[in-house]
């Protein structure tokens, strides 16, 4: 896995402050409905939420979401970003049967702590320092939402790049020897790993204890399982084999002895060793 940093790469500082408001997302309001750019990005998705869900480190209070829109009103202007990945500690809970469309902090609880954007063929504007509106990701994130960790990765060149909210600008982060970064928040590394899943060989985000020790998919343990399983099918054989095996011997054991005593009792030698 590469990190690489962008250099000098900053929103700029604006005369004044923009107003910014957090106000739930009107009913009526239409939000867009574009497309992913390609298979990997749900699926990237997916794992990263995958091995979090299996190793219960997902709370009902939090909210993970995918391509999911983050809104704040700026200037009296409704803005939404939907990043490919994004995780919010604690969410107020919703009534029973509503869907939750969008995501307004502060009126509907935390901050996202991290949000995650994959990069395709496609440039989607993820470096954009736009400051004004509609905003470039980068700027919404960092200024905006001052959400405090911002991922960037390019699966084709397998480069994860991970920023971190420092005095109000994002900051590069450093991955240690195993090119993982430490996210102290999660008491989790994050990094890449090249391998298989839904039939799709490429490199994956994934995610590693304190220990280091890998967090498995749910697929990957019902392969453990499955081979565990088999294991067990194919020792209970082959103690069943086993055990077959000494039956025959010793019912051939037991026939021989038999043909020796009729031949003993033949030459009138009885039982107890003396002839007839």
């Amino acid at each position: 896995m590469i990190a690489i940093a962008p250099p000098s790469l900053s929103s700029p500082t604006l005369p004044h402050s923009p107003q910014i408001t957090w106000e739930p997302l009107p009913a009526d309001f239409i939000l867009p409905d574009d497309p992913v750019d390609n298979q990997l990005q749900p699926l990237l998705a997916a794992a990263l939420r995958d091995s979090l869900e299996l190793a219960g480190l997902v709370p009902d209070s939090a909210l993970i979401a995918t391509n999911f829109g983050l809104c704040a009103t700026v200037n009296s202007k409704i803005v939404v970003k939907a990043p490919d990945w994004v995780y919010i500690p604690q969410v107020k809970p919703q009534p029973d049967g509503a869907i939750r469309r969008s995501y307004t902090p502060q009126a509907e609880g935390d901050h996202p702590l991290m949000v995650l954007e994959f990069i395709s063929e496609t440039e989607g504007g993820e470096y954009s320092i736009n400051p004004h509106y509609p905003y470039g990701k980068w700027h919404f994130y960092e200024r905006i939402l001052q959400v405090p960790f911002y991922g960037i990765f390019h699966p084709q060149t397998n480069t994860l790049e991970l920023y971190r909210l420092v005095n109000g600008q994002y900051t590069a982060q450093h991955p240690n020897a195993s090119h993982r970064f430490w996210i102290a928040e999660l008491n989790l590394f994050l990094g890449t790993w090249p391998g298989q899943r839904s039939a799709l060989s490429t490199h994956w985000l994934r995610w590693w204890d304190a220990a280091e020790t890998l967090l498995p998919w749910s697929s990957e343990v019902i392969d453990q399982e499955r081979q565990r399983a088999e294991q067990e099918r194919q020792r209970t054989e082959q103690e069943r084999q086993r055990a077959e095996q000494a039956e025959s011997q010793l019912q051939r054991e037991q026939a021989l002895r038999q043909q020796l005593l009729d031949r003993l009792q033949a030459l009138g030698i009885d039982l107890d060793g003396t002839e007839a």
